[in-house]
């Protein structure tokens, strides 16, 4: 059990609200990090000694300040910023008893355990609920709260598998390297938290005006479904089956990743009025009024002789001409940057993406912070990923126990 001095008081738009956060790996902890950049308190209950699986997951592993490596990989310290942690066993009579004191003074709990498995420690929405009426409490699950899936483990990749993304993603069947692919990062987790979060504060809303809390059944295959969304559209209009198109835009085009002289960029044509102006840079004004690409509609129809053409054009450039060419032209096009060629780019440098917090341990930690800008109740971003059981100790005091409550439950190993 660590400690910490008593947090200094939030600002944001949600700095009145406290979140207990009862989750683990990433889906609900990224709902949980983007409603505390927001300005909420969030209390993050973790197993003694071990902590959030996620803790665990590297390399790469945080080293502290001489350089020696520290036990907080890289994956938990992506999702967990703004969050007090305190270390509670809520296998344990009284480490519940812990977490219902908590839920007494929350406006939020979230979890993410397996569909009912709360309920066996009076922890499931309907018990707290019972003591504090206007608790919004959020479950987060592979596949819901009731359907014939309700009991299976869920990981992102197999949802994306499983959801239909991995169908529609990666290149094309007879080209080098087709087959399906995951998309970079855990999309699903990510959409999911963010679902979640978009719902959590629908229903504090709610509660506000009608005093009664909500409980919000959230499943990673439904948003999987839910954000297939033109491609689902796709299918259901037509009845043909997307399938993986490579880096070509289904229903837009032309959108590919193309070849110059000395490497490939991105092509983003999103119109027709776009399209000629492309023609203009490429001196092929002409293409513009052919009949086979002068409308949207058409350009998908002939999409491979006008990605032969337009092949045949940018291979007798270089990538940084024809980039520019384009910008200036009012054409979306844009070289494929590795992520610190992201960081070093001027606009997200003026933006302060990246930040460096304060940390207890590391001196400090940086960190690629919300995208969210709010002119008048703007975030704060004050509080690194939490330590094991930092706030252990505080959090306990602000409900009322003592040093020698403290002192006998971890004596018991409670916390």
């Amino acid at each position: 059990m660590a400690d910490d001095t008593r947090p200094a008081e939030r600002t944001g738009p949600l700095h009145h609200i406290r979140v207990l956060d009862l989750s683990r790996i990433m889906a609900a902890p990224w709902a949980t990090q983007i409603l505390a950049d927001l300005g909420a308190d969030v209390i993050k209950v973790e197993r003694p000694e071990s902590g959030d699986d996620t803790r665990s997951w590297g390399p790469p592993f945080l080293k502290d300040a001489e350089g020696r490596i520290t036990k907080d990989a890289g994956y938990f310290l992506a999702v967990n910023r703004g969050k007090r942690s305190i270390t509670v066993d809520i296998a344990q009579p009284k480490g519940q008893a812990i977490v219902r004191l908590l839920a007494a003074t929350a406006d939020v709990v979230i979890e993410n355990f397996k569909a009912g498995a709360l309920a066996r420690y009076g922890l499931d929405a309907n018990s707290l609920r019972a003591r504090n009426p206007k608790l919004v409490y959020c479950s987060v699950t592979g596949f819901g709260q009731d359907g014939p899936r309700r009991d299976q483990a869920a990981y992102d990749f197999a949802i994306q598998a499983m959801g239909g993304l991995m169908s529609i993603t990666g290149e094309r069947d007879g080209r080098p390297g087709a087959g399906p692919q995951k998309v970079g990062i855990p999309i699903i987790d990510l959409m999911t938290g963010m679902y979640a979060a978009v719902a959590i504060q629908a229903a504090l809303i709610r509660a506000a005006q009608t005093g009664q809390g909500e409980t919000i059944d959230l499943a990673m295959l439904d948003v999987s479904a839910a954000i297939l969304a033109n491609q689902a559209m796709n299918h259901l209009l037509t009845g043909r089956i997307p399938t993986r198109g490579g880096n070509q835009h289904p229903n837009i085009q032309p959108q590919d990743v193309f070849a110059c002289a000395d490497g490939t960029f991105v092509l983003a044509v999103g119109n027709d009025a776009q399209f000629a102006k492309l023609c203009a840079v490429l001196g092929k004004p002409e293409w513009a009024s052919d009949p086979r690409f002068s409308t949207n509609a058409a350009r998908v129809t002939n999409n491979t002789a006008l990605t032969t053409l337009l092949g045949e054009q940018f291979a007798k450039q270089t990538r940084r001409d024809i980039v520019a060419a384009l910008d200036d032209a009012g054409v979306p096009a844009a070289p494929i940057n590795s992520i610190d060629q992201v960081l070093a780019d001027a606009q997200v440098q003026h933006r302060q993406m990246l930040r460096h917090l304060p940390h207890p341990i590391a001196g400090h930690l940086p960190q690629i912070v919300s995208p969210i800008r709010m002119q008048d109740a703007w975030l704060r971003f004050d509080r690194p990923p939490p330590t094991l059981g930092q706030h252990t100790r505080s959090i306990l005091e602000e409900i009322g126990m003592s040093d020698a409550d403290i002192a006998t439950l971890a004596a018991e190993d409670i916390i």
